[in-house]
């Protein structure tokens, strides 16, 4: 990665959830900072290997993880506690229940409440902000990917069972016979529900898929608060403006 203006210190470390963080620090004066990264990442389609385990109830994996007493299955109970962008918030337990049934299988639900929704809210990148609350989300039925991920995590918290945020990239495919457009990849957001016996089982309730190929990890967290892209703090100047653009290509070998 490039950082302009270059920075007096740079620091990396893997942060609490497994994540790979560099933070610096800049004490020339600037109008403008850039920050640029590439990278060359090989991914792999595991969207259908925990199907061997989809007879598991909803209720047999919340009871096995809140009972258990095995070291790695106690420290996911800190997937099912509110965490600060996603509070116990009314409403969502209720909505939850439509897709966890009593005995029904984990991802039969999961997919169920994945698929609800993609139809039930409206992408609309106008509607909402980081600061807007779940419950307004809830309420108005629309959001974008991230108020969908959070909503979909705080159901699955509600009905007991530990979820997680992932953020990332996802490749976008052009219509067909249209080229691709550069920059028309974005950052993306979607969750992450553990099944004992095979692990963590990714959905992106923003496309109603189960996360393949096409998804690129970059953060793993409780909520978006714990996997910012890129956050900090600037001191003095005047009002500011950001401006992103991802791009995703696939390498021909």
């Amino acid at each position: 990665f490039t950082i302009t203006p270059a920075p007096e210190v740079t620091h990396s470390r893997v942060d609490y959830y497994g994540n790979q963080v560099t933070s610096f620090d800049i004490l020339t004066p600037h109008r403008e900072l850039v920050v640029t990264v590439q990278s060359e990442v090989q991914v792999s389609d595991h969207s259908q290997d925990g199907l061997f385990y989809r007879d598991h109830t909803w209720e047999y994996v919340r009871d096995t993880i809140q009972s258990s007493r095995n070291g790695d299955l106690l420290e996911l109970r800190e997937y099912i506690l509110n965490s600060p962008l996603i509070p116990e918030t009314l409403g969502i337990r209720e909505y939850a229940e439509l897709s966890f049934q009593p005995k029904r299988p984990l991802l039969d639900a999961v997919m169920d409440l994945n698929q609800r929704i993609f139809t039930e809210f409206k992408y609309d990148p106008q509607s909402t902000t980081i600061s807007t609350p779940l419950e307004d989300v809830l309420k108005n039925r629309h959001g974008v990917c991230q108020d969908f991920a959070h909503l979909g995590i705080a159901c699955l918290r509600a009905m007991g069972l530990p979820a997680a945020y992932v953020s990332g990239y996802l490749e976008t495919l052009p219509p067909p016979g249209e080229e691709k457009l550069e920059g028309s990849d974005a950052s993306h957001a979607w969750l992450a529900v553990y099944m004992p016996d095979y692990g963590w089982m990714q959905f992106d309730p923003t496309n109603n898929l189960m996360v393949g190929e096409q998804h690129i990890m970059l953060g793993f967290g409780r909520d978006f608060a714990d996997v910012s892209p890129l956050k900090g703090v600037i001191y003095g100047g005047d009002a500011h403006t950001l401006s992103v653009s991802v791009d995703v290509a696939r390498q021909i070998e």
